[in-house]
């Protein structure tokens, strides 16, 4: 478990924070994991002298670095320590936007420990929740069935028939998929994303800003159909059909708003390209926020007032709006909904009642993970951060790091609850720079600091809480849980700074450029810059009542109101169909499509209604036996071409190798639409 587990961290760690850095970002998948994990955990087992070898008997080594078959928690515990590594660490962005956009490099000790610090201090935040979040029934958390039925296939019941078919469907799917993967990604992008709009109207910038979809920052995509598997993944085979419908309604009204707010030129939007996540000056060229700021990185109202103020495209506005009106209806909507579930699961908690839990009954033979190992991580951790705060001049006070802490706390029951139910988390990160711009005006740096331990916390936090709940559900002892997580985030953590480190060194002018190219895109570090540097040093010029965006604020009180509209209708007419509506998922979705490539947007619908409304209803044994390990399959076979392309000949390894272009891999976009002047 040990020699698997570290090494897939490794690998997860590197995968993970390259696949920032791509047009269409993209998690690294924890079936690929899952899968990489047994096939090493079946090879160590055979290699390494085991029980009945010559070398085994009496041999205490031996003993121990085989003691038995590769069994199930090995391989569960193998894949949640690397899985906690393949999660990308926040601060990696603040010290790449320090780089490209400040000129700071962050010492490496105060980085790593920063690092470090940022990725554990949630855990005791999880502990403390656990009770609640993790032990109910109610906290079903969507995304782990289908490891679980992965993990059914590869290691329950080998010698039944019907369950070597299931894994050689497994293995087939795997192999066509990562065989298939070379032409969207690399031979033929058009089948990434073919739009016959696109191919009728070559030389439309209206047409390249509704249907195109192939590149990062191109358009919404619509009427487009790809099929390039690594940007669909595995979400539509699990993704509850209530968080799906709510996503398809989100993302149709893209269509209509992102195109009225440029035709309008609301926000002088027509000045800015139609997509983009940088800043610019007021005439549509690239801001200089180095001219506004003093060296310690706090705003110079003097230049201010020369240079004026920076602006953003329409579509973003749009897209940080939705992300406010998320936050709130979050909250509301888990209230509404399962607010007494939660209330009562609390009680329980406090009172000792016994939890009705099949799977949590089963666990009480294993000893609990002791409420202070979590107390002493996050003690740990939160002194960490308190002198790294100060020892890299970040501008946050001390005061204000135990602010946005306890925040974060009160926002976790609501946050977990989305993503225990809906396998679905909003982006609370608007939400605490906003906070931080109140708290520590004039200061980008201070603000993404604060936003840093926060919604970090949060993140971290609800990541250890599946993993509780996955380590629940296939009967994986609490402690050896805590354990590979813990070691997972220290090795994911140090790796991430390394291939960040990497990438910004290596593709430093790409990742400053609009639209990047089709493998490497900056627009992450661009977005997280450009929220810093408005929120932090001009919170008040930009968002407050008399700025120009401040609709955006108001997007978290706006929020807040949304799901009283399903569930006051639910509460008079009794339609069962105003369950499926989680106005949460629906406000984050209405500016999604700004940013990234959608051209297979359409595809993932067809997939997700597909599965979970046809199939689901009426091929329920296929369903059951196959829809999940489809989606293993999907993610395997796509990641681990991923892995291998971006390394062999996109450049992670130094080396660029193009491929010629020909009738499906045009130069220009790779749907045929126009390059517009925009997108430079």
């Amino acid at each position: 478990m040990w020699f698997t587990g570290l090494g897939l961290a490794v690998f997860g760690a590197v995968l993970g924070m390259l696949f920032q850095f791509r047009p269409q970002v993209i998690l690294v998948s924890a079936l690929f994991l899952q899968l990489l994990a047994y096939m090493l955990g079946r090879l160590f087992e055979v290699i390494i002298p085991g029980p009945g070898s010559r070398l085994h008997t009496g041999n205490w080594f031996w003993n121990f670095m085989n003691p038995g078959p590769f069994n199930l928690k090995e391989h569960v515990a193998a894949q949640i320590m690397a899985n906690t590594a393949a999660t990308a660490a926040q601060a990696c962005f603040v010290f790449a936007s320090d780089d490209l956009f400040y000129g700071i490099t962050v010492n490496p000790g105060n980085a790593i420990f920063t690092l470090l610090a940022s990725q554990l201090i949630g855990y005791g935040f999880a502990g403390l929740f656990r009770a609640f979040l993790v032990y109910p029934t109610v906290m079903l958390y969507p995304q782990n069935l289908i490891y679980v039925n992965l993990f059914d296939v590869l290691h329950r019941s080998k010698g039944e028939m019907l369950q070597g078919k299931r894994l050689r469907f497994f293995w087939l799917v795997t192999l066509a998929i990562f065989v298939y993967e070379w032409f969207p990604e690399y031979i033929a992008p058009l089948l990434g994303s073919f739009n016959i709009v696109c191919l009728c109207a070559r030389n439309s910038d209206w047409v390249s800003y509704i249907f195109g979809g192939a590149e990062a920052n191109e358009g919404m995509g619509l009427l487009g159909f790809g099929v390039d598997w690594a940007n669909i993944t595995s979400a539509p085979f699990y993704t509850p059909l209530s968080t799906q419908i709510s996503n398809y309604v989100g993302w149709a009204v893209n269509y209509f708003l992102l195109p009225a707010i440029f035709a309008t030129n609301v926000w002088h939007s027509q000045n800015f390209p139609f997509i983009s996540q940088n800043l610019f000056f007021e005439n549509g060229s690239i801001y200089d926020q180095s001219l506004i700021l003093n060296p310690d990185q706090s705003l110079n109202k003097t230049a201010y007032e020369i240079y004026g103020q920076p602006w953003q495209s329409g579509s973003t506005v749009i897209y940080n709006l939705g992300i406010n009106m998320s936050i709130g209806a979050c909250i509301v909507h888990i209230a509404l909904w399962y607010g007494q579930d939660i209330w009562t699961a609390f009680m329980d908690y406090v009172h000792r009642r016994p939890i009705d839990d099949h799977h949590y009954k089963r666990m009480a033979v294993y000893k609990e993970v002791p409420m202070w190992w979590y107390g002493a991580v996050t003690l740990g951790a939160f002194i960490t951060a308190m002198v790294c705060a100060y020892t890299e001049k970040s501008g946050l006070p001390w005061w204000a790091l135990i602010v946005g802490l306890i925040i974060a706390a009160l926002c976790l029951p609501f946050y977990g609850a989305m993503w225990a139910i809906a396998a679905f988390t909003p982006v609370i990160s608007n939400m605490f720079q906003m906070l931080a711009s109140a708290l520590i005006p004039g200061s980008s740096q201070a603000n993404m600091y604060f936003e840093l331990y926060s919604s970090q916390t949060l993140v971290q936090a609800a990541s250890m809480l599946g993993d509780l709940k996955l380590g629940q559900y296939t009967k994986l002892p609490p402690r050896t849980t805590f354990s590979v997580q813990i070691a997972g985030t220290v090795v994911g953590a140090l790796l991430n700074y390394v291939i960040m480190q990497d990438v910004v060194s290596n593709e430093r002018s790409i990742l400053l450029s609009d639209e990047g190219t089709r493998v490497w895109s900056g627009q992450q570090v661009q977005s997280y810059n450009a929220n810093a540097i408005l929120w932090g040093a001009l919170g008040k010029e930009i968002y407050g009542p008399k700025g120009p965006y401040f609709v955006v604020p108001l997007g978290i009180v706006i929020g807040l109101a949304l799901p009283f509209i399903p569930w006051l209708l639910y509460k008079k007419t009794k339609w069962e169909w105003l369950k499926l509506v989680n106005m949460s998922v629906l406000s984050y979705n209405i500016g999604d499509l700004a940013g990234g490539t959608n051209g297979y947007i359409n595809t993932w619908m067809a997939i997700g209604l597909t599965s979970h409304f046809y199939i689901r209803k009426y091929r329920a044994g296929w369903f059951r036996k196959y829809n999940y390990l489809f989606g293993a399959a999907v993610d395997g076979g796509a990641q681990i071409f991923v892995f291998i392309f971006s390394f062999a000949l996109a450049g992670a390894g130094g080396v660029t190798v193009n491929f010629p272009n020909w009738a499906l891999n045009p130069v220009g976009n790779a749907d045929y639409c126009k390059v517009t002047d925009q997108e430079g």
